[in-house]
């Protein structure tokens, strides 16, 4: 049964992040952390970050070591905090300025605002949160000032189709390109090994199981930043393991948000956005390491054009997954908005048998599908709450679908837009063209790396 919010931030007024510890273990090294909801709800999760070389870790100052497992801790706290919303956030495992408790107030409500929204919470309430420190030392936290070697480019791999494409897009670099997963899927450990990723960077997550428990007695649950974890996480394993640069594979189109909820925007990809992207960037060259450079290599880039780029490499089309639901059987809903938007966008560019080879079956020929590309497309209508494209390329894809489509009767869906929705749209020639030849001027590619891209497309 669900609590109440209010009643929870009584009970439960403040959460504090009260320490970590790092511990060597073999080639591993292990960073477990200690959180306390107040009066008694206590939390202790861990990572364990495989295959270090013994000689980094002998060679590291102790203070810049402390100073990165400080900042894994408070990125942990989200998705301890988020059960009770307490109104105050304690931090005692370390120190924080007045602009470093901005930066992190300022992600906690941008990058929570989907959790807000289903748990109708009023953030904008005075005094909704505050950030403190408490018996914490007060001196500032040391920034790492030493080179990386910048042909040396981490890449972090999940499972999907933009992973791909970005370890062939590096590959011409002719760089040092090495891989770097968090508890690994079978698609993700597929496309590794298929791009020749021998000693990937893996990194194992282990949530405290009371915050499983605490989710059955009706606490509050829902979505955390997980790419501003990956982004604190994977800025941690370039520093440990030597890398210069760090290419995420996210692009313009999570800039797009979901719905506007009490007068702010809600944008479940907010981690994935050009505003977080920059902000990151800020933060972790002022507070972790100054010479490590993150950046999004898709970043100029719509999802509708990172899908004609993926046809190009084949060999990932059996292996790739995109399904949230269905991660862990390693396959495909295809009753999902993920599923419904990934099979649109690759519709127009491959043959229909292949496409509908990889899914199980045509998504186009149900009624299901229907309703979710309503979502997806119709302008006042809330966007879904996954990582899906703008509407504007989500038109554009199944405009080019029609087009491409050679199956008479057609299916269920394209029949459906050519009759209701594309007649409204009747310069949808013109627009696909654009979107297809687009290039946002806001990024942060090396410059290498934005010739390659500009010639792929």
């Amino acid at each position: 049964m669900a609590q109440s919010v209010q009643n929870l931030r009584k009970k439960h007024p403040r959460f504090i992040y009260q320490s970590f510890k790092i511990t060597p273990i073999d080639k591993d090294l292990k960073i477990s952390f200690k959180f306390k909801t107040e009066p008694n709800i206590s939390f202790s999760p861990s990572i364990i970050i495989k295959g270090l070389p013994s000689s980094s870790l002998n060679n590291l100052d102790p203070n810049i070591l402390e100073n990165f497992a400080f900042h894994l801790g408070l990125m942990e706290i989200p998705s301890y905090w988020k059960a009770t919303c307490s109104p105050e956030i304690v931090i005692e495992a370390g120190f924080l300025n007045k602009d470093q408790i901005g930066w992190w107030k300022n992600l906690i409500l941008r990058g929570m605002g989907e959790f807000f929204y289903q748990n109708k919470i009023n953030l904008t309430e005075p005094n909704f949160f505050s950030i403190k420190l408490e018996n914490s030392s007060k001196e500032e936290n040391p920034c790492f000032k030493g080179q990386f070697n910048p042909q040396k480019i981490l890449v972090p791999i999940a499972g999907g189709k933009d992973s791909a494409v970005a370890l062939e897009i590096l590959k011409e670099t002719r760089g040092n390109i090495k891989c770097f997963s968090l508890n690994p899927t079978k698609a993700a450990k597929r496309i590794m090994k298929l791009r020749g990723c021998i000693k990937p960077i893996i990194v194992n997550r282990e949530i405290d199981p009371k915050l499983l428990e605490l989710n059955k007695k009706g606490y509050l649950n829902g979505h955390t930043p997980f790419s501003a974890y990956l982004a604190f996480l994977s800025f941690t394993c370039a520093f440990l393991f030597g890398y210069g640069k760090i290419a995420f594979a996210n692009e313009r189109s999570a800039d797009e948000g979901n719905l506007t909820y009490l007068g702010e925007e809600v944008n479940h990809q907010y981690s994935k956005s050009f505003d977080f992207e920059q902000k990151f960037r800020g933060y972790s060259q002022n507070y972790l390491a100054k010479n490590i450079d993150y950046f999004s290599l898709f970043r100029p880039l719509f999802e509708i054009q990172i899908a004609k780029l993926f046809v190009n490499y084949p060999q990932y089309l059996p292996v790739f997954r995109s399904c949230n639901k269905y991660q862990k059987t390693d396959s495909w809903c295809g009753r999902c908005p993920k599923c419904v938007f990934v099979f649109t966008v690759l519709y127009p560019f491959l043959e229909p048998k292949r496409l509908v080879k990889v899914f199980g079956e045509d998504l186009f020929k149900k009624k299901t599908t229907l309703q979710i590309i309503k979502q997806l497309i119709e302008r006042g209508k809330q966007k879904p709450f996954e990582c899906v494209g703008t509407k504007e390329e989500t038109l554009i894809a199944l405009f080019l679908s029609l087009k491409k489509s050679k199956q008479a009767p057609l299916p269920l869906v394209l029949q459906y837009l050519k009759e209701k929705v594309f007649p409204k749209h009747p310069d949808l020639e013109t627009r696909a063209k654009k979107i297809l030849a687009s290039w946002d001027q806001e990024n942060n590619l090396p410059s290498n790396l934005a010739e390659i891209l500009k010639k792929k497309i």
